[in-house]
């Protein structure tokens, strides 16, 4: 499964990178504006950093305004994927997109119907927002199950990217359920480290060893 960082900070992405396991990165609006710095530009840095896929997603609700922004954010780097909402004009601009050569995550993927339309438009990455689902009393990994179920059945090329990532828990299940990419935030990501009896382990091993005198 591929690790994707969910977030537009500079400084967290060039420490998951340093890590030698970050295959890509997404952002969206909300997160590119916490960072306050100009959009192609910071976007720009990001590719830069990450030679995996960057998803950026475009603003405009309407498919020409889509299309025109899709084109644009694709010419800030050769690894931009454009992200597009799942709705009627979301899909059609994704066909559109995905004809000029123009990769597309399909985000805000909510059913299997939706992630079934995503995947006959196209789509290079699907995107379920499970954390959202639990939000509301719904199980979101049923659903990346039954997308990934559904996908298998067909030989959709369309790969899951499982988003709204809450904790470590749902990074295990993603990957049980065979989704292809996990996007986290570096928080989640951080959390995947720890154990207590990791730490207490290294603990009572480098207490044993002060005791003998030696050195390496």
């Amino acid at each position: 499964m591929k690790f994707f960082l969910d977030t537009a900070n500079i400084a967290a992405i060039k420490d998951a990178a340093e890590l030698g396991i970050l295959d890509g990165v997404t952002t969206n609006p909300s997160l590119v504006a916490k960072e306050g710095k100009p959009f192609k530009k910071l976007l720009k840095e990001i590719c830069s950093i990450v030679p995996g896929p960057v998803s950026a997603e475009v603003v405009a609700t309407d498919l020409k305004g889509m299309v025109k922004e899709g084109r644009e954010l694709s010419k800030i780097a050769p690894n931009i994927v454009v992200k597009l909402p799942t709705t009627r004009d979301g899909l059609k601009g994704c066909v559109v997109l995905t004809r000029a050569g123009i990769k597309v995550n399909m985000t805000l993927v909510f059913s299997a119907a939706q992630a079934l339309l995503v995947a006959k438009a196209g789509a290079a990455f699907a995107s379920p927002f499970i954390g959202r689902l639990d939000d509301i009393s719904q199980i979101g990994m049923d659903l990346v199950r039954d997308i990934v179920d559904i996908y298998d059945n067909y030989d959709f090329a369309t790969e899951v990217l499982v988003a709204s990532v809450r904790h470590p828990v749902h990074v295990v299940e993603a990957a049980l359920a065979g989704a292809d990419v996990c996007t986290m935030p570096p928080a989640v990501l951080e959390q995947l480290f720890k154990h207590p009896l990791t730490d207490i382990g290294l603990a009572k091993f480098l207490a044993d060893w002060k005791k003998t005198g030696e050195r390496i």
